[in-house]
């Protein structure tokens, strides 16, 4: 994966600040997360692999982004902003993806970490609603072109479902389109998939996205001791929302695989796992290297 050298250390850096939870504290909590059933986690691999062909999505060699439909790519050059919407007409869904961290501007994204409100298109957040300054310059970028977009194919297709998905960066750029897409469009089901998502933004954020969307329709993938999703301290006032999915130890599976309670911060799952910022478990989700495209 493209992912740049100034990212990784900017991630190595940070580390140094985080406040994590010693892993010993999870085995001796009372609170326990739970395996998974074979259906959740089948569909955990299914939307990573439209994160992960998001990698690829200009190559001519991928044109069906997980063997669907592709409606358009996203695109903005000055924010390096990419990412695609597919159209699954199987399951019936439009799916947002959007790519991970590949280029300076990239880096530069990732590095703005000043808590900001959250004003975007057609978003109408409480009070106090703070999030990344560099993820909601990146999304507001594409905003409008995503939500016009999406508008057409809900209108072509009103009984499907909207699915966002990202990994890395991409991943918080997922969960910016999700709640958003979810103001957009209220009577449409919703779903999101994120992996190796950094958190986003503060508590009011967290609550603002469990409560619109429902915790049940929120993935967030993290695999083992992946130092992405923790390398934003909580005490810069970022806080994770909901539903972690913690994929313990390799090979993953089903079995291997613990949904984390409602909170966002579940002390028994990754959050208990001191950060090393990006790494090799950052880069292989579900025993997929991220950027894999899968194109047919």
């Amino acid at each position: 994966m493209r992912l740049s050298l100034a990212f990784a250390s900017f991630l190595f850096f940070s580390s140094a600040i985080a406040s994590p939870v010693q892993v010993g504290e999870a085995v001796t909590s009372d609170k326990r997360s739970e395996t998974v059933s074979s259906a959740v986690y089948n569909d955990l691999v299914f939307y990573f692999k439209y994160a992960s062909s998001s990698y690829d999505i200009f190559s001519p060699s991928c044109p069906r982004p997980n063997g669907n439909t592709l409606v358009s790519t996203i695109s903005n050059l000055i924010t390096d902003t990419q990412g695609f919407i597919a159209r699954d007409d199987n399951r019936k869904e439009i799916v947002v993806v959007f790519r991970g961290s590949t280029s300076p501007t990239d880096f530069l994204t990732d590095a703005a970490l000043l808590l900001v409100p959250f004003i975007s298109p057609g978003v109408n957040a409480p009070s106090g609603t703070l999030v990344h300054a560099g993820f909601l310059l990146a999304w507001d970028s594409v905003a409008s072109s995503v939500i016009s977009t999406v508008s057409s194919q809900l209108a072509a297709h009103p009984d499907y479902t909207i699915v966002t998905s990202g990994h890395s960066l991409g991943g918080a750029l997922s969960s910016l389109a999700g709640i958003s897409l979810k103001q957009n469009f209220p009577n449409s089901k919703l779903r999101m998939y994120t992996y190796g998502q950094p958190r986003t933004g503060n508590k009011a954020y967290a609550t603002f996205v469990n409560t619109q969307i429902g915790v049940n329709n929120l993935f967030r993938g993290v695999h083992t001791f992946d130092g992405v999703p923790t390398i934003i301290p909580p005490i810069l006032g970022y806080v994770h929302h909901a539903t972690e999915y913690w994929s313990t130890i390799d090979p993953t599976s089903a079995l291997t695989t613990r949904q984390c309670n409602a909170s966002g911060e579940d002390l028994t799952c990754s959050d208990a796992i001191i950060s090393t910022g990006i790494n090799p478990p950052h880069l292989v989700y579900y025993n997929i290297l991220a950027s894999t495209p899968f194109c047919s």
